[in-house]
């Protein structure tokens, strides 16, 4: 079955960075395209970044210069590497696949604040 496990995720101050990593298992993890959501508390689920398996990427205009998807197909990993993190970034991040149906991780908390 597909799985997808999130990890860090925390506390950072305005201007700090963080990465998340999210670990598939389940599919040929080469073969599809994988991205990132967010949630912020009363807000809709939003897409911040994808790659696909060209490694072609997109990007939320909110994250564009700031945020950087990419993918190890050897670890069936995906990143996000975020840098000049803002309060606004504030949110549970999740990672996607789409395997028939989408599949989603736990999420992982990211929170920006001083």
């Amino acid at each position: 079955q597909v799985q997808l496990v999130e990890s860090g995720g925390g506390l950072v101050q305005p201007g700090g960075s963080l990465r998340l990593s999210c670990t598939a298992s389940g599919f040929t993890f080469s073969t599809y395209a994988m991205s990132w959501y967010r949630q912020a508390p009363g807000k809709e689920r939003e897409l911040v970044a994808a790659i696909n398996q060209a490694f072609i990427t997109n990007y939320a205009d909110s994250v564009k210069g700031r945020f950087t998807i990419s993918r190890d197909n050897v670890q069936n990993t995906v990143y996000l590497q975020m840098n000049n993190l803002k309060p606004e970034d504030t949110a549970v991040y999740y990672c996607r696949a789409f395997v028939f149906r989408s599949y989603w991780g736990q999420g992982t908390q990211v929170t920006v604040s001083s």
